[in-house]
């Protein structure tokens, strides 16, 4: 029953609303049938959900990973879809609900893992549920429950919902992204200033349906491994009341932009951030642009547990993380390089389950989170065309880590590796209008020791990764 209500709600809402559509006149007074009528009611609650609107999203994805001779290959095909309600304003409150189905409709076996290295896959059952890999009708989520309030140019909203951080974020590249739920305020009130902030005590990955509380969240997705290369224990071992996160953006000049955010996960560890961007016209109608950003961590406390094999983050250890990027654009064309380096200090920690790393040197299918010791080098190429309908990006990048053998500092067994990806979207027009179609590829080529176990390579190196997304907005 808990699994089909949020479709209840959503069927109850659409009846709701286009109710409300057929009942709805003119606000101005006119004749109808040789009376007057009154202007539609716009001071009731009532009338602020008779005036809301609904929102609709379909999605079709199909992905395959080819691993090199004698592993296993996977394919998925999924398909879903979801609709979103908010109320009209009411006083500055708004009421949002949404939610999303998602169907298996053809894919690999995901109970059965590689016969050569006994695990199992690694990017295909990310479509679905991750914690339930039989599962192929039964995914859905609530996924938005929540009251906002407008002020000025600022609100704050309350609940289930949606942002988009450096470190928390949508992470949108399977078929549903990562939601929050807490309290998140944006203020705009200070000139050329953005101030983001909120206190968020629960989340629901992308990749699953069910809502987890932070320290429980922690550890859902594969945990890696300790420092001395036991299996990490800290899944369900964590004590936290959530993340308290700030975040301020300040145009300081027509050509500088700064940001900081503090991410402080109470009773394991902070992350602070800060960054610089720049753009500097060109005559020719062109830009130069550059950015610089360094990232430091901090234990707190024991890091989340007393016992150091179920602990997320070392005692009394920190982490740091600097990086530079630079490049030209136009219109139609923009081209960068991107470095990033992270140091010995320690393992760069940010739970995957909820969101994907803010370097400038990230390339979708792959993270440096849980790795020290980096250097990361990627060459960016995106050119529009067709007024901007056609979108196309190159990226080629090589990520030098850490031996695969040295635990404290590579968490998750993953050698150093070359990574090219060629992306081309294409957004419909006319009849198809709201349509979007994508083509990603990704491959990974392995240039560290492997030491002669195919548990260092499959789903990580010497594979080649083919999605297809369809999206329909309405």
């Amino acid at each position: 029953m808990k699994r089909i209500a949020p479709i209840i709600i959503l069927s109850l809402v659409y009846t709701l609303n286009v109710k409300a559509q057929h009942q709805e006149i003119s606000e101005k007074p006119e004749m109808y049938r040789g009376k007057k009528v009154a202007a539609t009611d716009t001071t009731s609650l009532l009338s602020a959900f008779k005036r809301g609107q609904i929102n609709g999203h379909f999605r079709y994805f199909f992905m395959s990973t080819q691993n090199e001779k004698g592993l296993t290959d996977y394919y998925a095909n999924a398909a879903g879809g979801g609709l979103r309600y908010e109320t009209a304003n009411f006083h500055g409150f708004q009421f949002a609900l949404s939610g999303f189905y998602i169907f298996n409709i053809g894919s690999s076996d995901f109970t059965k893992p590689d016969t050569t290295t006994g695990q199992y896959n690694r990017y295909e059952i990310g479509l679905f549920d991750i914690q339930d890999p039989a599962n192929k009708t039964n995914i859905d989520r609530l996924e938005e429950l929540n009251l906002s309030y407008q002020f000025k140019n600022s609100h704050i909203v309350f609940g289930r919902q949606i942002i988009n951080t450096p470190f928390i974020n949508l992470q949108d590249g399977r078929m549903r992204p990562t939601g929050v739920e807490g309290v998140w305020v944006e203020v705009n009130e200070i000139k050329k200033t953005k101030i983001e902030a909120g206190w968020l005590y629960a989340i629901s990955p992308r990749s699953t349906t069910r809502w987890y509380d932070i320290d429980e969240s922690m550890g859902i997705y594969p945990a890696g491994l300790n420092i001395d290369g036991t299996k990490a224990g800290y899944a369900g071992h964590m004590r936290s009341t959530g993340v308290f996160m700030v975040g301020i953006n300040h145009q300081l000049s027509k050509k500088i932009k700064l940001q900081g955010w503090n991410v402080l996960t109470e009773n394991i560890f902070n992350t602070a951030m800060l960054q610089a961007d720049i753009s500097m016209p060109l005559k020719n109608k062109s830009n130069l642009f550059g950015a610089v950003q360094a990232i430091r961590q901090d234990a707190v406390n024991n890091g989340g547990n007393a016992d150091p094999e179920k602990t997320y983050f070392e005692k009394g250890k920190h982490a740091f993380s600097f990086g530079a990027k630079a490049g030209w654009k136009n219109k139609n064309l923009q081209a960068s390089l991107n470095y990033n380096r992270i140091t010995k200090a320690g393992r760069y920690l940010m739970p995957r389950e909820w969101g994907r790393d803010p370097f400038f040197t990230f390339l979708p299918r792959e993270r440096n989170e849980g790795f020290g010791d980096v250097h990361a080098l990627v060459i960016k190429l995106n050119y529009n065309l067709a007024a901007g309908r056609i979108k196309t990006a190159l990226a080629a990048g090589y990520f030098n880590l850490p031996d695969v053998k040295n635990y404290k500092l590579n968490k998750y067994g993953l050698p150093s590796y070359y990574q090219i990806n060629a992306d081309v979207r294409y957004s419909f027009a006319g009849f198809l209008k709201g349509m979007e179609a994508q083509l990603l590829i990704a491959g990974k080529i392995n240039n560290g020791e492997l030491y002669n176990n195919k548990r260092y390579s499959f789903n990580k190196v010497n594979m080649t990764q083919y999605n297809f997304v369809i999206n329909y907005h309405f």
